[in-house]
């Protein structure tokens, strides 16, 4: 019997299987499945596969193939078409539903107890770990060589904070400097400013505050160094420097008319980019501070008093202590007060209050309060806000001086009697009074302490008004003959050295009614009434002539500023004279 037939014991079936294998490696030569062998003696499960298909007749498409065995008996390891990415353990026969997805079944032992082929490592985790130690290892040196150019180079600065539009308003306005890393102790002497002015320190950990005691010049440039700088644990000294502009000054203007609305406008000192912002039948007076104008408005039950935005929006109404009248408006540079003086519409000898202090929030937050004296309502003859503070400094009606701090409890404190307040200086907290024996003295608020005015040389005589500005004083001059007669006025700069220079001059016809001054003293106006004797006055509660112009004067330089139509510029602390 020949053994090369079908029939020979088995022999047949070992010799088909061989030959399926062959076929099997030819097919994933060709990357593609080969034909299946008709049964595996050697059947081999999946993990988290469906249950093997029942094996098909001979006649029928075979399942899909299993990992051919080498003749060792060991599986010949799947390859698919991408290096790395082993297949599962089943290839779909055309037109059968694809195998599930999920993770690829470990390898298992092969049947000798040999180890599965190992699955190739995963370059790309490889390169991953490399790449982040790379970048570690580069930062690690980056920031060693940062601190060594840090030591080497000392503290730079990283930010610089100031407002320059509210540092030419109001004294107290800051520059902070911020360095890179914590500084050591900075002493005031390291710091210079040009061009000069007064200012304070306070320096912590990587920042430099500077604080400007009083307002700064217009349209300057303004350069800060802070000399000799280390940082907090040592290494080089550095200069931390910058510099900022300041913008240049806007004002406020009322103008009365005589048969229209009265206005409040907003320019530029040239007067050429006028524009009104606020306007009423009857103005009586208004105060600017550098976020908000209040107005008091005279109708026909009593006054009202406004507050809104520098462009006149937002207009609210602040309420009084009843129905009445308000003069000698006037606002806080500390606490954002307002205050006035207060009378009732009914006043009779017995009844009603005349000529009461109020003070109240700009915000409108509270109700007005009336300023005491040991229990009873003050009736004050004339008053001031003490710059750079919320402290009033007034005079009733008996000649007492008080200051009186509505913010704090030390109460209302008598200064002695005087006659009239001339002036009250920015960023020293005195006051220039004139006492009712006809001295001019300045008067330390704080302590009570007071010496002689300082006279000015050349002696023009003694002033009916001062305002007191950063470096020295504006004073108004009454002129006269040797009779004592007066035969005109004029406004006189004086610095502190008592150099005196006149800087506005009026004839005997002519009548200054108010001198203001800049905040920082670099440019005065001076409101001038001219020909007073025929000069009609208005029916308002402040009496003014209809005709009065405001003259702009340069105290610093030589530029040429305009006479403007108007009266109470924005400068000015206090209603003019009537």
């Amino acid at each position: 019997m020949s053994t090369d037939g079908p029939d020979a014991g088995g022999t047949g079936e070992q010799s088909l299987t061989r030959a399926q294998l062959r076929a099997l490696r030819a097919a994933d030569n060709r990357d593609e499945p080969a034909a299946p062998p008709e049964a595996s003696p050697h059947p081999r499960p999946t993990r988290d596969e469906p249950a093997p298909t029942p094996r098909p007749a001979r006649d029928e498409p075979a399942p899909t193939p299993r990992p051919a065995r080498d003749e060792t008996g060991a599986d010949t390891p799947d390859v698919g078409p991408i290096a790395g990415i082993r297949p599962t353990s089943g290839v779909s026969a055309p037109g059968s539903a694809p195998p599930a997805e999920g993770p690829v079944a470990p390898d298992r032992p092969a049947a000798d107890g040999s180890p599965p082929p190992e699955t190739p490592a995963a370059p790309r985790d490889r390169r991953f770990t490399l790449a982040l130690l790379s970048v570690l290892g580069i930062l690690t040196v980056v920031a060693g060589v940062l601190a060594v150019v840090s030591l080497v180079q000392g503290p730079r600065l990283s930010q610089v904070q100031v407002d320059p539009a509210q540092a030419i308003e109001a004294s107290g306005s800051r520059l902070i400097l911020t360095a890179n890393q914590s500084l050591d102790a900075i002493d005031p002497d390291q710091v210079t400013v040009e061009p000069a002015v007064p200012f304070t320190v306070d320096a912590g950990g990587r920042s430099v505050g500077i604080r400007f005691t009083v307002p700064l010049h217009d349209d300057t440039t303004y350069r800060v160094a802070v000399a000799g700088v280390t940082a907090a644990g040592g290494g080089t000294e550095a200069d931390l420097e910058t510099s900022f502009r300041t913008p240049a000054s806007s004002i406020m203007l009322l103008q009365r008319s005589a048969d229209g609305a009265d206005k409040i406008f907003l320019s530029d000192l040239s007067g050429e980019k006028a524009a009104p912002v606020f306007e009423h039948p009857r103005i009586s007076d208004f105060r600017a501070t550098t976020d908000v104008i209040v107005v008091a408005v005279e109708e026909d039950d009593g006054s009202r008093l406004l507050v809104m935005n520098r462009d006149g929006s937002e207009q609210r109404e602040l309420p009084l202590p009843g129905e009445g009248y308000v003069s000698s408006v006037q606002v806080s540079d500390r606490g954002g007060l307002v205050g006035y003086s207060y009378s009732d519409r009914e006043l009779t000898e017995t009844t009603g209050r005349a000529s009461v202090l109020v003070t109240q929030a700009l915000s409108g937050a509270d109700e007005p309060r009336i300023v005491q004296i040991d229990g009873k309502e003050a009736n004050v003859a004339e008053w001031r806000f003490v710059p750079d503070s919320s402290a009033l400094l007034f005079i009733d009606f008996d000649g007492s001086l008080t200051v009186e701090d509505p913010t704090g409890d030390a109460g209302a404190q008598p200064m002695g009697v005087a006659a009239s307040i001339l002036g009250v200086n920015r960023g020293t907290y005195t006051a220039l009074i004139e006492r009712a024996d006809g001295s001019f003295v300045v008067l330390d608020l704080t302590d009570g302490t007071e010496q002689p005015l300082p006279a000015s040389d050349p002696d023009y005589g003694d002033a009916v008004g001062i305002e007191a500005f950063p470096g020295g004083t504006l004073r108004h001059i009454v002129q006269r003959d040797e009779l004592g007669m007066p035969t005109g006025q004029a406004v006189v700069r004086v610095d502190e050295e008592g150099a005196a220079t006149m800087v506005a001059e009026v004839s005997g016809e002519d009548s200054i009614l108010q001198t203001c001054v800049s905040p920082s003293g670099q440019y005065a106006a001076v409101t001038i009434a001219p020909d007073l004797a025929n000069n009609e006055y208005d029916d308002l509660l402040l009496p003014l002539p209809v005709t009065v112009h405001t003259r702009l004067i340069d105290l610093l330089g030589d530029r040429e500023l305009p006479t403007l139509s108007g009266f109470d510029i924005s400068w000015c602390r206090t209603a003019p004279l009537p």
